[in-house]
């Protein structure tokens, strides 16, 4: 019985269907990241100013990093939608992004939804890297993130 099973257990390593949770699927968990996080909101002199930590630990710097972004307010109605560019991303390096966003309250945003990414572009990067690798966290009493 134990050498059944011992065939059975070598066969399915080859045919390279390893279950969920096994060495094949941790091998993608720990693929270079794009890390953003939301870090504070603040009123500006025209609407709300949103600062933003990024960390590109890709293996390569991004020259293009945009995200199209979804404003939600606090009873969840689509306030408005925009494309926020972070570029250039510079490799191992957390760098800050601020941008104005004009005519609207902070106290009035109740969830921020990356919606998309807009534009993702440096070294051999697959399609769709800047979103598939991308994690994020917020300081902010706000839901944010994909």
């Amino acid at each position: 019985m134990k050498d059944a099973m011992a065939a059975l257990m070598i066969s399915i390593v080859a045919a390279g269907t390893l279950p969920p949770g096994s060495v094949r699927a941790q091998i993608t968990d720990s693929e270079p990241k794009l890390y953003l996080e939301l870090n504070n909101l603040s009123v500006s002199e025209t609407g709300c100013l949103a600062t933003f930590l990024i960390k590109n630990n890709f293996d390569s710097s991004l020259e293009k990093g945009a995200f199209e972004i979804v404003l939600f307010d606090k009873s969840k109605k689509i306030n408005r939608l925009m494309i926020l560019d972070f570029s250039p991303l510079t490799t191992g390096k957390t760098q800050v992004r601020q941008f104005d966003l004009a005519a609207t309250r902070c106290d009035g945003i109740g969830r921020v939804l990356i919606n998309d990414s807009a534009s993702c572009e440096g070294g051999d990067l697959p399609d769709h890297a800047c979103l598939t690798r991308l994690e994020t966290r917020t300081r902010q009493q706000i839901e944010f993130g994909s």
